[in-house]
């Protein structure tokens, strides 16, 4: 799900004085854990104020919000950096946005409402069982997965007073 193509990664080259021969743009790159920088921060920290699952736009609203200047793409990017450092969940709405969340640690699964985005993190042992026993069936080794779940929690559910 999350995408690790290195050409949409932005990298800084320095032009140096010096006749030694300037290292390959990989190894300047600084490890998305290594050097928090503040808009990095500042999206962490947004996350941290919500318990559901946002995506990039609403992130970057939040920081509008709160009067923080961080660019829609770098949101995006750094997002996406976040999620393959294992530090966010992301998850795929059923049409298709990715949506973020800082999440315990852990394997776990979501419950998702559709309405009003309220997430629920569940454990599924018969879940886990049924992964192992099918992947053994088939002849599958060191299997991964993930399971979303999506519906409407009860509030969405119950019709509003005017509504009726």
């Amino acid at each position: 799900m999350t995408n690790t193509d290195p050409s949409s990664a932005s990298s800084r080259s320095e032009t140096r004085g010096e006749s030694e021969a300037t290292p390959p743009a990989s190894a300047q790159q600084t490890p998305i854990g290594a050097r928090p920088t503040r808009q990095r921060k500042a999206v962490v920290a947004a996350l941290g104020t919500v318990d559901d699952f946002r995506s990039a736009q609403e992130i970057h609203a939040l920081l509008r919000t709160g009067s923080q200047d961080v660019g829609l793409t770098t949101v995006y990017r750094t997002l996406q950096a976040l999620a393959d450092a294992g530090e966010i969940d992301v998850l795929r709405r059923p049409d298709g946005e990715s949506v973020y969340r800082q999440c315990s640690t852990g394997h776990h699964h979501h419950l998702v409402c559709r309405g009003c985005g309220l997430t629920v993190e569940i454990e599924g042992p018969t879940v886990e069982s049924w992964a192992a026993e099918t992947a053994r069936t088939h002849g599958f080794a060191q299997i991964e997965h993930t399971l979303e779940m999506f519906g409407t929690c009860t509030t969405c559910a119950t019709p509003s007073p005017r509504a009726r």
